[in-house]
């Protein structure tokens, strides 16, 4: 993601606070999902919702954009249900040994944010797949 300004940042926290609370994650799995610093309380998310911006460390930055390809993957699958996404993040799914992708993305980080875009997402696994075979210069 390019440099924001302040109002891109703003606008970013509301919408990555609003999606999660959209899929129903608690306050103690949000700061899990976005990499806050874990010093953190969940008594401060709120005021992301009232203009403070999220704190956008390289590593933030890394899980707003797998969550953001999460949901726009989820929307795609599910464009007349906007409940399916939260109710697919809680069903155990064989493909994922019978583990839910919202477990898989709280207790493996940033790799099981990954994991679970790509499971959703053939492109960014194939764009993913297609850089890791290329040759070296």
């Amino acid at each position: 993601m390019p440099d924001l300004n302040h109002q891109q940042q703003i606008d970013l926290t509301i919408l990555i606070v609003t999606l999660l609370d959209d899929w129903q994650v608690g306050n103690a799995d949000k700061i899990t999902l976005l990499a806050l610093p874990a010093k953190t309380r969940t008594r401060a998310l709120p005021r992301y919702l009232q203009g403070n911006p999220l704190p956008f460390t390289p590593q933030i930055l890394q899980h707003i954009e797998h969550l953001l390809g999460i949901a726009d993957a989820l929307r795609l699958a599910n464009p007349r249900n906007a409940q399916a996404g939260a109710l697919w993040l809680r069903r155990p799914l064989s493909r994922l040994q019978g583990r839910t992708p919202l477990e898989i993305m709280l207790t493996e980080g940033l790799p099981g944010i990954i994991t679970v875009r790509k499971h959703l997402d053939c492109s960014y696994d194939w764009h993913t797949d297609a850089q890791s075979h290329r040759p070296m210069k």
